[in-house]
């Protein structure tokens, strides 16, 4: 399957709703990493994300990405826009909208891993988050951040 048509089945699974064709754009055993509920992994697990997770705190998604690269091994694309209706508690029927990009790793047409870059404070800020609840959210993923292996390099000098 072509990245693009891949892109398209991807964000219209999201927007319906759909966790079983969202889960079958994914390999077996692929990884969705989604930054506010975390790794799921497997096609049931994805399903369960999108269904349980995203349409329990939200409604009416829209997603738009473009600009897709591909090499076959790896995808790249920029989201246009991101958006739902919050139906959380703290927010409800707060529309939110924002841009970003999408990160993949592929194997065989389908999707092994699925990652995303966005200005998260953005989000937080439409949906009327306290700052003393950002800063909670925020020092929990720099904490995260900083414990990676790979940062020693950066933050030992």
């Amino acid at each position: 399957m072509a990245f693009a048509e891949l892109l398209q089945k991807f964000t219209q699974a999201v927007e319906a709703g759909d966790g079983t064709a969202l889960g079958n754009c994914f390999t077996e055993q692929g990884i969705y990493h989604d930054t506010f509920y975390g790794e799921f992994k497997g096609r049931d697990a994805i399903k369960h994300m999108l269904e349980d997770k995203f349409y329990g705190d939200a409604k009416e998604f829209i997603w738009k990405m473009i600009d897709p690269v591909s090499d076959g091994k790896h995808g790249y694309a920029r989201w246009e826009y991101f958006g739902y209706t919050s139906t959380m508690e703290r927010s409800p029927n707060k529309r939110v909208i924002i841009d970003g990009m999408s990160f993949f790793r592929l194997n065989n047409g389908l999707i092994d891993y699925y990652g995303e870059v966005f200005n998260s404070g953005l989000l937080f800020n439409q949906m009327g988050m306290p700052g003393s609840a950002m800063d909670k959210v925020f020092s929990k993923w720099t904490s995260k951040l900083t414990q990676r292996p790979e940062m020693s390099r950066m933050l030992n000098r």
